[in-house]
C-alpha cells in the first residue's frame, strides 16, 4: 500500500506502519481513509475537520461502530515538523474539537500538527444521551439537615435511571480506556508511528491510561492539573470540598493582613466568622434570590482566584452592610443587591460546569460505595467543615452509587513502562484537581513535576499570566529539555490593594461578569 495521496486539500492515508502491529480484526479501522475539510463547528473556526469510525466495543469490533470527530491545525514550520500532538481539555465529557485553536498560537504550533477530537459520547462525535432531572425539582441545599440528605439520594437515583433509559448499548463502552483506544486509532489513521500528548484536568488521567495501554506509541507527554491516580473516582471528586475550604482560609489570612484597608476582620478567624454570619443571614433572608446555598458556592469559587480577591472582599463588605436582619422589615441596600447579583453570577457559572451523560458514564467506570450511610456520614462532616464550593454535593450519593450494570473492564493500572519521561503540572491550591494529585501522578509515572505556587487556577499551559509554565513546557515538547524533577513557577500575584483599579466605578456585578467572560475565554479546560 502507498502512504499519502494529496488532491484538492483531501488527504487519504493507508499507512502500513500504523497498522502492522494492531490486531487483525482492528486493522481496517487503522487503515481507513480520512478526508479533511474546513470545520463547521462553532468552536473550531480556522481548523480542518474530519471524522473516523471506531468500534463501539473493542472486544467485538465487527459490532456497532461510532463516529469520532477530529480536528487539525498543521505545523507552521513544515521543515521542522516533529509529528502530532493530541490534545484533550478534560471533563470528563468536555468537547475537544477546538483545542488546536486554543494552543495554536504557542510555539508548539510551529512544529506539531495539533490534533483535537470530541471524545466518544460528546459533541460532534457519536453522542451519549442522558435524561437528567432538573435540579430545581429537588431541594439540594449546601448545608442540608439530616432529613434533607435523602433529597440528594433521590436526585442521584433518578439521574441514573434516566441515563440507563436513554443511553442504550453505548453507555457501558464510554470509558477512559476506550477513549484512549480511539486516540490510538486517530494516531494510526494519521500515519504516525507515535503521538505526543497534552491533556488538562481529566485529560491527565486519559493521557496516563493511553501511555499504560500503548507505551510504544507515546512520545512526549504533558499532564496539566492532574487527577490523583489513587482516587478514581469518588475520592477525587470528594477532595474538592476540603480544597475549597483551604482557599477560603487562604483568603481569610490575606484579608486579615489587610484589615486596615478592608475592615473584614483582624485575624483569619474573624474573617471566617463574617463569612459564616453572612451565610446564616442569607439563609434566613435571601437577597434578590441569593440564598445561602448560592453564597456558599460563590465563596468556594472566588476564594481560589487570588488575583480577584478584591472583588471577593468587596462583595462581602457590601453584603455585610446591606443584608437586613430577619424580621426587620427593611429592604436590602442597593450595594447589597449589586453584591448579591455578582455572587449569583459566580454561583451560576460554577453550577454550569456540571454534568453530562459522558461525565456520569466515565465516573461509573470505577466502583462506588453502595452503603448510603458512607455518604451521609461524609455529608454531615462536609456541611459543618467544608460547605463551600460543591461542598456536601461532592460527598453525596452519585448516579454511580446506583449503577445498573458493572463496567466491562476494570480501570487501567497506571504505569510508565516504555515511553519517555513526561511532565506533570499542578497548582498549589487548585480545587478541581487538588494539589496532592500532581505529586502522586508524577511519582506514579516517574515524571517531572512543575508546581505553580500560591495559585488556585486549573489549567496552565498557554494561559496568560503563566509564562513560566508555558516556556518550560515549550522547551520540553519542542526541544526535549525536561524541567527539574520538581520545579516551581509563580502563580498569579495576589490582589494589590494599593494599585489603581480601573474598573472600580463599574457596578460590582459588571466587574464580576467581565472576569467570568475572560476566564471562559482563557481557560477552555474541563
Amino acid at each position: 500500500m502507498l502512504g499519502l495521496i494529496a488532491m484538492g486539500g483531501v488527504l487519504a492515508w493507508a499507512p502500513p506502519a500504523a497498522a502492522d502491529t494492531v490486531a487483525p480484526n482492528l486493522r481496517s479501522f487503522y487503515e481507513q481513509k480520512v478526508s479533511w475539510k474546513p470545520c463547521a463547528d462553532g468552536g473550531a473556526e480556522g481548523l480542518e475537520c474530519a471524522s473516523i469510525t471506531v468500534p463501539m466495543d473493542y472486544t467485538a469490533p465487527k459490532g456497532g461502530k461510532l463516529r469520532i470527530a477530529v480536528s487539525r491545525l498543521k505545523a507552521r514550520d513544515r521543515d521542522h515538523r516533529r509529528g502530532i500532538l493530541i490534545l484533550n481539555p478534560g471533563g470528563p465529557g468536555a468537547p475537544g474539537l477546538g483545542m488546536p485553536g486554543f494552543v495554536g498560537d504557542q510555539r508548539i504550533g510551529e512544529v506539531y500538527d495539533l490534533i483535537g477530537f470530541d471524545p466518544r459520547g460528546v459533541g460532534a462525535s457519536t453522542n451519549l444521551s442522558c435524561s437528567i432531572p432538573d435540579p430545581a425539582e429537588y431541594d439540594l441545599p449546601s448545608r442540608p439537615t439530616d432529613a434533607e440528605l435523602h433529597n440528594f439520594t433521590e436526585a442521584a437515583r433518578r439521574t441514573e435511571e434516566g441515563c440507563d433509559r436513554m443511553a442504550g448499548s453505548l453507555r457501558p463502552h464510554v470509558t477512559t480506556a476506550n477513549t484512549a483506544r480511539d486516540m490510538d486509532v486517530i494516531r494510526g489513521v494519521l500515519g504516525e508511528e507515535t503521538t505526543n500528548y497534552l491533556g488538562y484536568s481529566y485529560g491527565t488521567y486519559l493521557g496516563a491510561v493511553y501511555g499504560s495501554l500503548f507505551p510504544e506509541r507515546l512520545d512526549r507527554s504533558v499532564l496539566d492539573s492532574s487527577v490523583h491516580p489513587d482516587r478514581i473516582w469518588r475520592d477525587d471528586w470528594k477532595a474538592m470540598a476540603p480544597a475549597a475550604t483551604e482557599n477560603v482560609q487562604r483568603f481569610a489570612e490575606w484579608a486579615a493582613d489587610n484589615d486596615d484597608k478592608l475592615g473584614l476582620g483582624k485575624d483569619a478567624k474573624a474573617v471566617r466568622g463574617l463569612i459564616e454570619d453572612l451565610a446564616q443571614r442569607l439563609h434566613e433572608q435571601p437577597v434578590d434570590g441569593l440564598t445561602r446555598t448560592d453564597f456558599d458556592l460563590f465563596v468556594g469559587d472566588l476564594a481560589r482566584w487570588q488575583g480577584e480577591w478584591d472583588l471577593f472582599a468587596d462583595t462581602l463588605t457590601r453584603l455585610r452592610g446591606g443584608v437586613p436582619e430577619e424580621g426587620s422589615g427593611e429592604q436590602p441596600a442597593a450595594a447589597a443587591q449589586d453584591a448579591a447579583e455578582a455572587a449569583g453570577l459566580v454561583a451560576a457559572a460554577s453550577r454550569d460546569r456540571l454534568m453530562n451523560g459522558t461525565y456520569s458514564a466515565i465516573l461509573c467506570e470505577a466502583d462506588w460505595p453502595s452503603d448510603l450511610n458512607v455518604y451521609y456520614d461524609d455529608m454531615r462532616d462536609f456541611r459543618e467543615n467544608h460547605p463551600y464550593g460543591y461542598g456536601v454535593a461532592a460527598a453525596a450519593p452519585n448516579p454511580c452509587t446506583f449503577r445498573t450494570s458493572p463496567p466491562p473492564e476494570k480501570p487501567v493500572k497506571l504505569e510508565r513502562a516504555g515511553y519517555p519521561t513526561g511532565v506533570v503540572i499542578q497548582g498549589e491550591y487548585d480545587t478541581q484537581t487538588p494539589y496532592e494529585g500532581g505529586p502522586a501522578m508524577a511519582r506514579r509515572l516517574r515524571d517531572s513535576l512543575i508546581i505553580v505556587e500560591d495559585d488556585g487556577n486549573h489549567g496552565y499551559y498557554g494561559v496568560p499570566d503563566y509564562d513560566c509554565v508555558t516556556e518550560r513546557i515549550d522547551d520540553y515538547l519542542i526541544d526535549g529539555v525536561l524541567p527539574g524533577s520538581a520545579t516551581t513557577c509563580p502563580g498569579v500575584p495576589r490582589t494589590d490593594l494599593d494599585a489603581d483599579q480601573p474598573d472600580a466605578d463599574k457596578p460590582l456585578a459588571e466587574q464580576v461578569q467581565d472576569v467570568l467572560d475572560e476566564r471562559e475565554e482563557e481557560l477552555p479546560v474541563g
